[in-house]
């Protein structure tokens, strides 16, 4: 995930933070903790000389201005979007990773979207010594394994994540290694290199099928936000299976959740 900054509201300490550690220091066990992520330092300094209120307010009349529009049908072809956060198919499935600290304790979620409208989320694959990469790559294994589902259903699958290294490993690279005996050349070992090898196998099955994006981390992209709060509930609770939110799909209440 790209780099941001934290607001703290309610805290043991206030202010601006440019780590999630340091947010959890200062916010952990208090039932009444206000904190909220910003994409910049600019950002981050205006809200909290505002209130925690207005910037809830702010963020999610921000979203509701975004939302994606009902999806228009194409042929099926497998590509990265010039337009990332365009809905291009009639299913798109946003996939995020959170780790704290990094290497250290992981989760992943997901957001299905239904012709531009959340149906549902899933949270969980919590590892305790996982890292950022390896928690945005089980996002996307298992957005492969989610869109499997429903391509006997619809033309085409979008999956889109914030991660351009686990989009690359799968959409670029790792057809060279697996050419060059899975290395990367001169005998170098790839990391993570079996997760890799589950999302390419899975990826060459369907690939067809799909369209896979990139989109800015924490960039008011509603998808975007609300797999990144439950990859974050996934950490927090230690939920190691893939299980689906039974919360009340509220976006705003969600979006008031911890992020990463």
């Amino acid at each position: 995930m790209s780099k941001k900054f934290y607001v703290v509201w309610k805290g043991a300490k206030t202010g601006v933070f440019s780590t999630w550690a340091e947010v959890q220091c200062n916010t952990h066990g208090r039932s009444d903790a206000q904190f909220m992520g910003f994409p910049s330092k600019a950002e981050a300094e205006a809200a909290f000389a505002s209130t925690y209120t207005k910037a809830l307010m702010k963020r999610s009349l921000s979203n509701t201005g975004s939302s994606t529009t009902a999806a228009t049908k194409k042929s099926p072809k497998s590509s990265e979007s010039k337009t990332p956060h365009k809905v291009t198919a009639e299913i798109q499935i946003y996939c995020d990773g959170a780790c704290s600290p990094n290497p250290g304790k992981s989760g992943t979620g997901l957001a299905l979207y239904h012709q531009g409208k959340i149906t549902s989320l899933y949270y969980g694959l919590y590892q305790s010594n996982g890292t950022n990469n390896t928690a945005e790559l089980n996002g996307l294994l298992y957005a492969f394994k989610l869109a499997k589902q429903y391509l006997p259903k619809v033309e085409q699958v979008q999956i889109l994540s914030d991660s351009k290294y686990s989009i690359d490993c799968i959409t670029k690279w790792a057809k060279g290694w697996q050419a060059k005996g899975w290395t990367r050349g001169k005998g170098e070992e790839i990391k993570n290199l079996n997760l890799i090898k589950e999302c390419f196998t899975l990826y060459q099955e369907i690939k067809k099928q799909l369209v896979i994006s990139h989109v800015k981390g924490h960039a008011n992209i509603e998808g975007n936000e609300l797999s990144d709060r439950m990859a974050v509930l996934a950490r927090m609770q230690q939920q190691v299976a893939l299980v689906k939110y039974q919360g009340e799909l509220d976006i705003k209440a969600i979006l008031a959740m911890a992020s990463g």
